[in-house]
């Protein structure tokens, strides 16, 4: 017996309520869907339908394997259209949504490579700091810097960037250079309003011992660029992304001012909506951006810890 043919044509009897109906569902005759169906109850050792000759009802042993019927049906199905996708060339409009200043200098660049491997597709890249809804909105997928609230949505990480506070020499010169979390709130910090935080940076020894401190300064913005640059003329201490400010920390435009301790490891995921089968389009371009920014220079590693005291 050809058991999934079987499986079959027992869920489309279930799900139309007549033999006839699931035979010419499932291009079958009637008899061949009757003998589908008896075979099966003969192997079960089980009665899955009680047959009159103006009804058909489920017994209880045929609700429950039903049940389970169509969970197989469905793993077979994902199955075949995964290994169908490994030849699949994705096409179509991929609709993208991605933080502004991620978006700008490190999405976009990666979205233009990803193009240029995968031809067929066009992607739709809207770039906002706010939290958007991909159900509501139709988007494919979106990249999202920090920690993830709950949702229904799937959510892979592709990079993990940590906040650094960063100011210019000059400024550090003016104002003197903090020694500990707490000397910030006598500094002017320049303020990402969009945090979940609000005014209140954090950081961490090198034991792992979390130090806040609530900040205020000459600026707020809902920007991490317009806060960069605002450090970078010497308006005040910046707590920026690494993704955002690395470069010019690295260059020593900007000098970390608090060497000695750790700012928030942000992860950052790529997160679409859950389906029993991720699209092709989809699938790609998420593992595209997790091999792309695995060996970013603002990538972050597990920092290493002192050990305790005995």
């Amino acid at each position: 017996m050809d058991k999934f043919a079987a499986l079959r044509t027992y869920v489309a009897v279930v799900g139309t309520g007549s033999f006839s109906r699931a035979a010419e569902k499932l291009g079958l005759s009637r008899a061949m869907a009757t003998k589908h169906v008896q075979t099966l109850e003969e192997e079960l050792g089980a009665r899955l339908l009680n047959r009159t000759t103006r009804k058909l009802s489920v017994t209880e042993a045929g609700r429950d394997f039903h049940a389970r019927a169509e969970r197989v049906l469905a793993d077979l199905e994902e199955a075949e259209n995964a290994v169908a996708d490994t030849s699949a060339n994705p096409r179509g409009v991929l609709r993208v949504a991605a933080p502004m200043s991620f978006g700008f200098r490190h999405l976009g660049p990666a979205i233009a490579d990803f193009m240029r491997e995968c031809p067929d597709v066009a992607v739709d890249l809207s770039l906002n700091d706010r939290v958007v809804d991909l159900v509501d909105e139709g988007l494919d997928v979106a990249v999202r810097v920090g920690r993830l609230a709950e949702s229904s949505l799937v959510a892979r990480r592709i990079a993990r960037a940590r906040l650094i506070a960063a100011a210019t020499p000059e400024y550090l010169q003016r104002k003197g250079k903090p020694k500990t979390p707490a000397d910030l709130a006598w500094h002017d910090c320049l303020d990402y309003t969009l945090s979940s935080l609000g005014p209140e940076w954090r950081f961490y020894d090198r034991d792992g011992k979390m130090h806040a401190v609530r900040v205020a300064g000459p600026l707020k913005a809902n920007n991490g660029d317009v806060l960069l640059e605002a450090a970078k003329a010497g308006r005040g201490i910046v707590l920026t992304p690494s993704f955002l400010g690395g470069e010019e920390i690295a260059s020593g435009l900007l000098v970390d001012v608090l060497p000695d301790f750790l700012g928030e490891e942000l992860p950052i995921h790529a997160v679409y909506p859950a389906a029993r089968h991720l699209s092709v389009k989809v699938r790609r371009f998420v593992d595209f951006l997790a091999a792309r920014f695995a060996q970013a220079p603002w990538e972050i590693g597990n920092p290493p810890r002192r050990k305790a005291k005995a």
